[in-house]
């Protein structure tokens, strides 16, 4: 294998502040596609000028994370995608590291993330601990930075595209391992994640990632332990946001109190099987 069998995968949302150190850390691989859900055709035409190869895809609504990225998957003919969130920067010998996990590892895997300075993988049991220093499995790693086998991920159906807004790569994660496949992370490959820090996006998305996290938290936990489970592990925290709202409210603090209302709502919303419909007014 080499680096023609990868394609990179960047979905953005009015992303113009860090994506282009993103772009200029990808050195090695040459295949690149970005799926902007903003429609920001301003940032299309910037990145036409200095990156004219880049395949630059607009759409007119915000399809979220995991559905943009699986429009990618079917769209492009790589093996193998290396999915970024446009706030990364891939470190000096990533590239290189993740085409040696490719050709060490072979067939024998379904993602391999490179490793943040943040903790971007984990196990679902917790007695689990890392077995190896450079090279390692574990049981689910954070969307930001994956490189996938596109095969392996359509055998389980590609992300669900219920999730519009968090733990969609966790639930892809999960189905993985109940289908026997691995997941590595591989600590020679580091990443930079700018994360929160490099979102300027105002309130309204604030509120926005407040009522899907609540959203996707429940539908998480339903579809994997059922109904009844998800509602045990997630009522506390229904409870616990009320009373902040009616805390905050009762003192006048705005912003706070808009947070905890769409946390409940976002809750609310997922225990009565509503489908994922809030997106930000921005």
């Amino acid at each position: 294998m080499n680096y023609s069998d990868i394609t990179v995968s960047i979905v953005t949302f009015k992303s113009e502040k860090v994506i282009f150190q993103c772009l200029k850390s990808i050195k090695k691989i040459k295949k690149i596609i970005i799926f902007d859900n903003s429609n920001d055709i301003d940032l299309k035409n910037k990145i036409a000028k200095s990156y004219p190869k880049i395949k630059f895809i607009l759409s007119k609504k915000n399809l979220g994370y995991g559905k943009a990225n699986n429009k990618i998957i079917k769209f492009c003919k790589s093996k193998y995608l290396l999915i970024l969130n446009p706030d990364t920067i891939l470190k000096k010998n990533c590239e290189s590291e993740l085409l040696k996990s490719i050709n060490s590892k072979k067939n024998n895997f379904s993602i391999i993330a490179p490793i943040a300075k943040e903790k971007n993988f984990g196990f679902f049991d917790k007695k689990k601990n890392i077995k190896g220093k450079g090279f390692f499995e574990v049981d689910y790693v954070k969307g930001f930075a994956m490189l996938i086998d596109k095969k392996k991920i359509k055998k389980v159906g590609l992300f669900d595209e219920n999730f519009f807004l968090y733990l969609e790569e966790i639930d892809l994660c999960k189905r993985l391992l109940f289908s026997n496949e691995k997941i590595y992370g591989n600590n020679y490959a580091k990443i930079i994640h700018l994360g929160a820090k490099s979102s300027n996006l105002g309130f309204e998305y604030e509120k926005c990632k407040s009522w899907h996290w609540m959203w996707s938290k429940f539908y998480y936990n339903k579809k994997h332990k059922g109904y009844i489970i998800s509602l045990m592990k997630t009522f506390p925290t229904f409870l616990f946001s009320f009373l902040k709202y009616f805390f905050y409210n009762l003192f006048g603090n705005y912003k706070k109190k808009e947070i905890y209302k769409m946390r409940l709502l976002g809750l609310f919303n997922s225990y009565l099987l509503r489908k994922s419909f809030y997106r930000p007014k921005i």
